[in-house]
């Protein structure tokens, strides 16, 4: 059984329907799940975990939440390298270029992303929702 985190920040909790429709997909494809705001998950959590999830919705901007998120990502980086990861979030306004920086950020660690990245603008839909449990899946 593989281990994964849903490592997450969520303001208005579009980001965290989406943190749990991860979840759900990748307990649907037998794996066990822990999920996690940033100040649960650290550097030396990452080696406990065969993939992992982190979600975090577009802010300012379009940048990473700058509080909590961000600082927990940047202490985590040096140890993503052959990680596993996929990649989640909301936006309410611009085009999605915080996700396309993040994923650039997260290859030039030497992360592996399981899939495409999901982004929901505003409120995730059906289909957002439905592209969370396959990205779930596919890091089970």
């Amino acid at each position: 059984m593989s281990k994964v985190a849903v490592v997450y920040w969520s303001g208005t909790g579009n980001t965290a329907t989406m943190a749990n429709a991860v979840a759900d997909g990748a307990k649907g494809a037998g794996a066990e799940v822990t999920v996690l705001n940033p100040s649960e998950f650290s550097a030396d959590k990452v080696s406990g975990f065969d993939s992992i999830a982190f979600g975090c919705p577009a802010m300012g901007a379009e940048v990473l939440e700058e509080t909590e998120f961000d600082p927990m990502f940047s202490a985590v980086e040096g140890s993503l390298a052959g990680k596993k990861i996929g990649l989640f979030g909301s936006f309410g306004w611009g085009d999605g270029q915080w996700m396309r920086d993040w994923e650039d950020r997260c290859k030039g660690d030497g992360a592996v992303l399981a899939t495409d990245s999901v982004m929901a603008n505003n409120a995730p839909d059906d289909s957002a929702l439905e592209e969370c449990r396959s990205l779930g899946m596919a890091l089970a």
